[in-house]
């Protein structure tokens, strides 16, 4: 199954339970009770939170893989599949530090290029680091977006 059909199913039953929490928050706030009516405040609240979140991890996403598409089509996706692999699949630790070290001097060669910060933020995620990962990536769409304008 392709990851967007996942992260769609994921995200269809996600919004179920909102639904389902949104309609316990009525039914909290119905009862006309102080209790009641800051418990049904507190738990309305966090529907709320969670469309925000389903809204800014798919834009995020459509945004990243708007990148990918365009890397793609110039030709100059990252390709590890040269690289040595532990028997779980993930790529060799020292392996991926080596590329990551030339994928930083290809950032500090080009600050300003959305291309460059891409392929970092490939390297910190094939290095492990996802929180690193994600802040380089928005980076490159922040870069990206500002090329376009």
């Amino acid at each position: 199954m392709k990851a967007r059909n996942v992260a769609l199913l994921m995200t269809a039953a996600l919004v179920v339970y909102l639904v389902l929490l949104a309609d316990r928050a009525v039914a909290l706030l119905a009862t006309g009770t102080a209790a009641g009516i800051a418990l049904g405040i507190g738990v309305f609240l966090l529907p709320l939170l969670g469309v925000w979140i389903v809204v800014v991890t798919w834009r995020s996403g459509v945004q990243i893989q708007r990148l990918s598409r365009q890397l793609d089509a110039e030709g100059g996706l990252p390709d590890v599949s040269d690289l040595p692999r532990r028997p779980s699949g993930r790529v060799d630790r020292d392996a991926a530090d080596a590329w990551f070290d030339e994928r930083r001097a290809e950032v500090e060669a080009s600050q300003e290029d959305w291309r460059a910060w891409y392929r970092l933020a490939y390297a910190y995620d094939i290095a492990g680091d996802r929180r690193r990962a994600r802040a380089t990536m928005r980076k490159a769409i922040d870069l990206e977006a500002a090329e376009r304008n």
